[in-house]
């Protein structure tokens, strides 16, 4: 990074905060007028990723500079009408006997121990 502001002289800017950095490079865009090749490349970043940011900061806010975790969000197969016909099953039925009835049913293919799993919580 390349940024004056971010050389250490100055405690205020911290170079690990990187919300702090992402509000740095796109105010010098806005309000300073530098070029958004200049502005990302002083920054740390691509051009590709500057318009992430300021895509994601137009759309939420300060709340889109911070950094969204990676991967799922969450289960794909054991939906909500999954969970609830696990519930509602028979206590005494095995995970491979419900996982054979969930495929039936749902089209879902579980693994029993997913089910058993599943049906603790």
């Amino acid at each position: 990074m390349t940024a004056p502001a971010f050389d250490g002289s100055e405690s205020f800017f911290l170079a690990a905060d990187k919300v702090q950095v992402k509000y740095e490079m796109l105010r010098a865009h806005v309000v300073d007028g530098v070029p958004v090749a200049k502005a990302a490349s002083a920054y740390g970043y691509s051009r590709a990723a500057f318009y992430l940011v300021a895509a994601a900061f137009a759309e939420r806010g300060m709340q889109g500079l911070v950094d969204q975790r990676r991967g799922r969000r969450g289960p794909t197969k054991l939906t909500q009408p999954v969970v609830a016909f696990l519930a509602a099953a028979d206590p005494t039925a095995s995970g491979a006997v419900l996982a054979v009835a969930v495929e039936r049913r749902f089209g879902v293919r579980l693994h029993r121990r997913t089910i058993e799993r599943a049906r603790r919580r």
